[in-house]
């Protein structure tokens, strides 16, 4: 299963994200929101996803944000939309997706969930093993 990782040019999270996918072997698809701007069916998709709705996606101690001086909360999905595709720095990054998890931002304990299961299953019991061998 591919991950879409939403990713912004100088963001320290998005390359370490990126880094962690490499070295796990994970199929990805990269997409730098600043030059390519989400789709309204990806904005929908990831808005979906969230548990706490915008609160999640959206940075609000980034400038853009700040700039707006608005009420996202009172705003329609297309009208945030627009404002997300012409301030993409407000957005959160990264932002990873696949069909079933989503994570923003990065976080060493829970990126691991776009390990395959098997492979997550496999390493808990070597170290249940290692464990035991004690």
């Amino acid at each position: 299963m591919t991950v879409t990782i939403y990713t912004q040019t100088s963001c320290t999270s998005s390359k370490k994200a990126l880094q962690w996918l490499r070295d796990n072997g994970i199929e990805y698809t990269e997409k730098r929101i600043t030059s390519d701007p989400l789709s309204l069916s990806e904005f929908k998709t990831i808005l979906s996803m969230t548990e706490d709705g915008t609160d999640e996606i959206i940075s609000t101690n980034s400038k853009d944000y700040k700039n707006l001086n608005c009420d996202i909360n009172a705003l329609s999905i297309q009208e945030l939309y627009s404002i997300v595709k012409e301030h993409p720095k407000m957005l959160r990054s990264p932002i990873l997706v696949d069909a079933k998890r989503l994570q923003v931002g990065y976080n060493e304990m829970d990126i691991r969930r776009f390990i395959p299961r098997k492979v997550r299953a496999y390493e808990l019991f070597e170290m249940q093993r290692l464990a035991n061998d004690y």
